[in-house]
């Protein structure tokens, strides 16, 4: 069996050097592309330099943390990132507590502090939306004051229907546009039996990030997060349409795209360069 260091190790040499250059889409002013952390949250565990090192290496140029990792300080975790020659314009962080962590998020140096999940005492019905609403709104001015952007990250459940709205509907209707963003991840809007271009198009202004991972052909949509409705491949194997995506996620304003997959059949760098080829050739057609 083979160590974690044996792993990144092989990683690292197994990349071509080609993959180290620039971006190929740069001139095409895309969206910066990166890596969601939560993808290699095993591996970072105990690895954290390596696997930086390696998301580099295949091409990545941003990472976004997740709240699982603040275990370490805001300046060692820039730190670690920053000598990966990566930058961190995002993070992710829980809503319980989530007011506590404006000095950490400050000091990461992100852009955009994003709660990853409406709780489930909330997510239930139309009154916890708007109570989720009310307290996007809340955290977002205190965000902006801090010269950060809010948003908020989606999963499937929020797709459900309350007195003909959805919980996505519920939130963006309720919250100022100045102060939340939502951050989308085309996973789980597909997974929910939405479409993320209808959703990019509708929502033009609201979404500044995205989530991309792919979906499995033959399976079936589902509005309940767990084991059920995890059908993840990589970026480009799957089902979702990513030739219009990509385009009008430029068009429409996204800054910043952070590949996820929370679940992978092969090593996660390996899943991860193979998104990144795939994205590749999705940005260079």
């Amino acid at each position: 069996m083979h160590t974690r260091r044996e792993f990144l190790t092989g990683a690292l040499a197994g990349l071509t050097a080609s993959a180290v250059t620039p971006l190929a889409f740069a001139a095409n002013s895309a969206p910066p592309l990166g890596v969601q952390l939560y993808t290699v949250r095993q591996q970072a565990q105990t690895e954290l330099a390596g696997v930086l090192a390696a998301i580099r290496k295949i091409g990545y140029t941003t990472v976004e943390t997740y709240a699982a990792q603040y275990k370490i300080s805001a300046a060692d975790l820039r730190k670690a990132i920053v000598d990966a020659d990566l930058k961190v314009p995002s993070g992710h962080f829980g809503y319980d507590g989530f007011s506590s962590r404006y000095d950490y998020a400050k000091e990461l140096g992100l852009k955009y502090m994003v709660c990853s999940s409406v709780p489930e005492s909330l997510g239930s019905s139309e009154d916890g939306f708007k109570r989720a609403a009310d307290q996007y709104n809340a955290w977002g001015e205190q965000v902006r004051k801090m010269g950060m952007q809010f948003a908020f990250h989606n999963h499937n459940s929020e797709f459900q229907t309350y007195g003909g709205k959805t919980g996505i509907e519920v939130l963006l209707n309720n919250t100022d546009p100045h102060l939340v963003q939502w951050q989308m991840d085309c996973y789980w809007v597909a997974q929910a039996g939405h479409d993320p271009v209808a959703m990019l198009r509708k929502y033009s202004g609201r979404i500044t990030t995205l989530h991309l991972k792919d979906r499995k052909a033959g399976v079936t949509t589902s509005l309940e997060t767990g084991p059920g409705s995890q059908h993840f491949t990589e970026v480009g194997n799957g089902t979702l349409n990513w030739k219009k995506i990509f385009p009008l996620a430029e068009k429409e304003g996204v800054r910043y795209m952070f590949v996820e997959q929370d679940i992978t059949e092969r090593p996660p760098l390996e899943s991860l360069k193979i998104s990144y080829d795939n994205i590749q050739k999705f940005l260079g057609s």
